[in-house]
C-alpha cells in the first residue's frame, strides 16, 4: 500500500514536472515569431532625390517610419562596422547569437546597481529585438522577453552569415533624427555617403543607437562627444584602433549637416514623385527598394530662379503707390539640346496658402496671350505650305471682322488699340501685333496649328471645337513646362527632344537600375524656318513698336523672346532662348484674380532677363547657327516686294531659297499734277485706304479726274457666297455679320441695300453697318454717289443663312 502511495506521489511529481515545463515552454516561446518573416518587418526603405550634382534635395519618406537606406556590408566602412561592435557586442564575431559572458556581465552590474542597467544583448539579440518582436514586447524589461530574443537570436545566426547579420543591425537601427540605417543617419548628420564617413563620424553614430534622443548632436551636442570618446575608448581597448588615432579622433572638429532635411524645388519633387509612381504601378521599379534618383535640376541654378523671382514679385508689393496685385510667379528653365530641366519654380512660395503656393503653376494650364504667336508664324513660313509667307511679307494691320465656325464675329484689337496698316511678318511677331497673327492663323488653319502644336509637346489643344481663331492670341490654355518644352525646340534649329526629368536611378549599392536616355530627336520645324522665327525674336529693333529699344527684353548677348499678356490681365509670360538655354517666366495670381497694369513686359519679362543674365554669366555668346538654304535680298519696306525706283524704303530681309519675292512693288505710283512736279502716291487696295488717309497718305484714286460706273466703292465684306448658321439656342440679337464698304474719296449717300430693301445709310467710316442673321438665301449691294454727282453700285453679294 505505501509503495503504491509512493509510486503515485511520483508519478504526479513527474506529470506535475511534464505540466510546468510545457506551461514555461508555452510562456516563454507562445507565438514567437518565424525568422522567415524577418523581411516583411524591414523597415520601407526611403528615396533619395539628389540633383544632377549629386546634391541632395529631398528624401521621400515612407508613411511609416523615416529616411532608411539599406547597403550590402561591402559598402559600410570598416570604421563604421569596428566602432558598432566595439559598442554594442564586443565578442560578436565569436558568439552564436548570445553572449554567455555578456550575460553574466550585465547580470553582475544589474545585481550591483541594485535595478536593470546593462541589457546585455547581442547584436543579434537586438535586430531580433528590433525586427521580430511587436511594439509592446519591445518595450517590456523582463527574463521572459530576454529568452525569447535569445531563441530568435540563435536561429538568426543559422539562417544568416555573421556580416548579413551586422549589415541588417546597420541598416535597420535606429540612429534618431528620423533617420532609419546607417546611411540615413550619414546623410543626415553628415550632409554625406556612407562610404565617406571617417572615424570620429564612424564613433559618433555608433554611440547614438542606445538612447538616440539624449545624445542627437543637434539637441545635446556635448553628450554627443561625450558618448563619441566612449566610444573611441572602447574600440581602443579591443585593439581595433591605436592610441594615436584615438586622439587623432578626438582632436578633430566635427562638422555637422547644416541642412539635414532639405526640400529644394518642391513642386520639382512632386513631379519626379509622380513619374515614380507610374514606374512603381508598372513594375520597372521595385518600391521596397532603396533607391536614389539623380535628377536632371541643378540646385545652385534653383536657388538663382528663385531668389530673383521672389525679389522681383516682393517688389510689386513694397513701395508702389498703385497696387499691381502681383502675388505670383512660375519659372521653368531647359537645355534646349537634352530637354533638361534644370530648374522649376512652381509658386514663390510653396507653403503660403494666401497665394496658393502649394499649386504648381509651372505645370498648370493658362492661357499664354502672345506667347503662342511664333508657332503659328513658323507655320506660315514653311515653305511646304501653299504659298509660304516670308519676313518680308505685308499683313495688312486693320481693323477686321472674323466670322467663327458658330456664327459669331471675333473683332480682335491690338494690344495699343491702333491699327498699323501693313506690316512686314518680321515686324508683325517682334511687335506682337494682334490683327495679323490672327490673319496668320486664319491662312494656316487651326488644324494644323493643334498638330504642330502637339509635335512640340504641346498636349491640352487637342479639342478644337473649343477655340477658334483667338488661338492665335493664346486662347488656349498651355502650362509653362510645355510651353517651354515647345519653344526649345526653336532653340534647336526646329528639332524636339521632348523633355526630361530624371537622368538615372541607382539603388543604394550604386547599381544602375535606370538611365533615360534623351527624347529622340524630330524635326517638327524646318532648320530654316526655326532660324528666322529666332531671327526675329531677337531683334530689337523690330519689337520697338510695341516694346521700345533696350527695354527688359534685350540682354547683353543675342537671344530670342517672346512675351504674353491675356486680355483680362490673369496671366502674362516671357518665354526666351539662346542656342543652350531656355527660360520661360509666367506671372500672374493663382486664383485667378487680375493684376493692374501689368504686362509681360513688365511682370514677366524682368524675371526672364535676370534669370537669363544670371545663369549665362560668364559664358561665351552664341550665335543662332544659320543652316543652308537661306538667302538675303532687298525689299520695298511697305509691300515687301522687290523694290522699284518709286519706292523709298527699302531694307535687306533674309528668306528661305526659293520664297523670295519675284515681282515689283505696286503700291508706290508717280503722277504729275497740274504743275508739271510728279508725286509718289500710293496705289492701295480698297480695305486700305481709309488707313492710308488716316495717316495722310496721298491714294492714287483721288488724283484720278474720271470716275466709272462702281469705282471707288467696294463692299468688302460679307463675301461672296458665304453660308452662315443661325442657332437656335443662342440669342439673336447676338447673331450678326458685318457689313463693311470701302469708299473712295468724294462718295457720298452710302446706302446699304438687302433683298431690295434699303438696310442702313452710312455717313461716316469706318463705313460698317451690323445685319441679323435671318434663314433663307439674301442680297446684299451698296450705292453711293460719286465726286462727279453719278451714281455707282457694287456688285450683289449671295449669302445663305441656315438653320441649326
Amino acid at each position: 500500500m505505501r509503495k503504491k502511495r509512493t509510486s503515485a506521489k511520483k508519478s504526479l511529481f513527474i506529470w506535475g514536472v511534464v505540466l510546468f515545463l510545457v506551461l514555461t515552454w508555452e510562456y516563454l516561446f507562445y507565438n514567437l515569431p518565424s525568422v522567415d518573416s524577418l523581411p516583411e518587418h524591414l523597415a520601407q526603405p526611403s528615396i533619395r532625390i539628389t540633383d544632377r550634382n549629386g546634391v541632395l534635395i529631398y528624401d521621400l519618406l515612407p508613411q511609416v517610419g523615416g529616411r532608411e537606406v539599406s547597403l550590402s556590408v561591402e559598402n559600410i566602412p570598416q570604421c563604421m562596422r569596428d566602432a558598432t561592435i566595439a559598442v554594442e557586442d564586443e565578442n560578436f564575431y565569436a558568439h552564436s547569437g548570445v553572449d554567455p559572458i555578456g550575460i553574466l556581465r550585465a547580470l553582475w552590474i544589474n545585481t550591483i546597481s541594485g535595478e536593470t542597467v546593462s541589457g546585455g544583448s547581442t547584436i543579434t539579440q537586438q535586430l531580433a529585438r528590433i525586427l521580430l518582436l511587436d511594439e509592446h514586447e519591445r518595450a517590456e524589461r523582463s527574463l521572459r522577453r530576454k529568452i525569447r530574443e535569445a531563441a530568435l537570436a540563435w536561429q538568426l545566426t543559422r539562417r544568416y552569415s555573421k556580416d548579413e547579420i551586422l549589415a541588417l543591425y546597420l541598416n535597420q537601427s535606429y540612429y534618431g533624427g528620423m533617420a532609419y540605417g546607417i546611411e540615413a543617419a550619414a546623410q543626415t548628420y553628415f550632409g554625406k555617403p556612407t562610404s565617406d564617413l571617417i572615424l570620429p563620424e564612424c564613433a559618433l553614430l555608433a554611440g547614438l543607437t542606445q538612447t538616440p534622443g539624449l545624445y542627437n548632436p543637434y539637441t545635446n551636442p556635448d553628450l554627443a562627444l561625450e558618448r563619441q570618446r566612449v566610444a573611441l575608448g572602447l574600440m581602443e581597448k579591443h585593439g581595433l584602433i591605436s592610441s594615436a588615432e584615438k586622439r587623432s579622433a578626438e582632436e578633430m572638429p566635427m562638422a555637422f549637416n547644416q541642412a539635414p532635411y532639405p526640400m529644394e524645388a518642391p513642386h520639382f519633387v512632386w513631379l519626379i514623385k509622380d513619374r515614380l509612381d507610374e514606374m512603381f504601378l508598372s513594375g520597372a521599379l521595385n518600391p521596397h527598394e532603396s533607391l536614389v534618383i539623380r535628377t536632371t535640376l541643378d540646385v545652385n541654378m534653383q536657388r538663382k530662379v528663385e531668389e530673383i523671382a521672389r525679389r522681383r514679385i516682393a517688389g510689386f508689393q513694397n513701395g508702389d503707390i498703385i497696387t499691381r496685385n502681383v502675388n505670383n510667379a512660375a519659372v521653368a528653365v531647359m537645355d534646349p539640346k537634352t530637354g533638361d530641366v534644370l530648374a522649376l519654380m512652381g509658386s514663390v512660395d510653396y507653403f503660403n496658402q494666401e497665394i496658393r503656393g502649394a499649386i504648381n503653376m509651372a505645370a498648370f494650364p493658362r492661357q499664354t496671350g502672345s506667347a503662342f504667336k511664333p508657332f503659328i508664324y513658323a507655320l506660315a513660313l514653311e515653305p511646304a505650305q501653299p504659298h509660304p509667307w516670308t519676313a518680308a511679307t505685308a499683313v495688312l494691320d486693320v481693323t477686321t471682322h472674323f466670322v467663327t465656325h458658330d456664327g459669331s464675329v471675333y473683332t480682335p484689337v491690338n494690344y495699343d488699340g491702333l491699327q498699323h496698316g501693313y506690316v512686314s511678318v518680321r515686324e508683325a511677331l517682334a511687335s506682337s501685333l494682334n490683327i495679323p497673327a490672327v490673319k496668320t492663323l486664319e491662312k494656316v488653319g487651326l488644324e494644323d496649328t493643334a498638330e504642330l502644336a502637339q509635335q512640340l509637346g504641346i498636349t491640352t489643344l487637342n479639342h478644337l471645337d473649343r477655340y477658334d481663331l483667338s488661338l492665335a492670341l493664346g486662347g488656349g490654355e498651355v502650362s509653362l513646362l510645355e510651353l517651354t518644352t515647345a519653344y526649345s525646340a526653336l532653340a534647336n534649329q526646329g528639332v524636339s527632344v521632348g523633355r526630361r526629368l530624371i537622368l538615372s536611378i541607382e539603388n543604394a549599392d550604386g547599381k544602375l537600375l535606370f538611365e533615360q536616355e534623351t527624347g529622340h530627336p524630330q524635326q517638327v520645324i524646318s532648320p530654316q524656318a526655326a532660324w528666322l522665327i529666332s531671327d526675329i525674336l531677337s531683334d530689337d529693333q523690330a519689337r520697338s513698336r510695341t516694346f521700345g529699344l533696350n527695354s527688359a527684353l534685350k540682354l547683353d548677348r543675342m537671344a530670342a523672346v517672346k512675351t504674353g499678356t491675356t486680355t483680362n490681365f490673369y496671366d502674362n509670360w516671357a518665354i526666351g532662348y539662346t542656342p543652350s538655354l531656355t527660360v520661360g517666366v509666367w506671372v500672374g495670381n493663382s486664383a485667378f484674380t487680375p493684376m493692374q497694369n501689368v504686362s509681360g513686359l513688365t511682370g514677366a519679362g524682368p524675371i526672364w532677363h535676370d534669370v537669363m543674365r544670371a545663369i549665362l554669366e560668364g559664358q561665351p555668346e552664341e550665335a543662332f547657327t544659320q543652316p543652308e538654304g537661306l538667302e538675303q535680298a532687298t525689299v520695298c519696306v511697305l509691300s515687301g516686294l522687290l523694290p522699284t525706283e518709286n519706292c523709298r524704303q527699302t531694307r535687306k530681309e533674309w528668306f528661305i531659297k526659293g520664297t523670295a519675292p519675284t515681282t515689283y512693288d505696286t503700291f508706290h505710283q508717280q503722277v504729275i499734277l497740274n504743275n508739271g512736279q510728279p508725286l509718289i502716291v500710293f496705289d492701295l487696295p480698297l480695305e486700305a485706304q481709309a488707313w492710308a488717309r488716316a495717316q495722310g497718305l496721298p491714294l492714287l484714286g483721288d488724283f484720278q479726274t474720271v470716275a466709272q460706273a462702281g469705282q471707288g466703292l467696294s463692299l468688302t465684306a460679307p463675301l461672296q457666297n458665304s453660308t452662315y448658321v443661325l442657332y437656335a439656342h443662342l440669342d439673336p440679337s447676338a447673331q450678326q455679320i458685318p457689313i463693311q464698304v470701302s469708299v473712295s474719296a468724294g462718295a457720298t449717300q452710302i446706302a446699304v441695300w438687302v433683298d431690295g430693301s434699303l438696310y442702313a445709310t452710312l455717313n461716316e467710316a469706318p463705313y460698317e453697318a451690323w445685319w441679323p442673321l435671318s434663314i433663307g438665301e439674301h442680297r446684299i449691294w451698296v450705292e453711293a454717289v460719286n465726286g462727279n454727282g453719278e451714281k455707282i453700285k457694287t456688285e450683289v453679294v449671295q449669302v445663305t443663312v441656315l438653320n441649326q
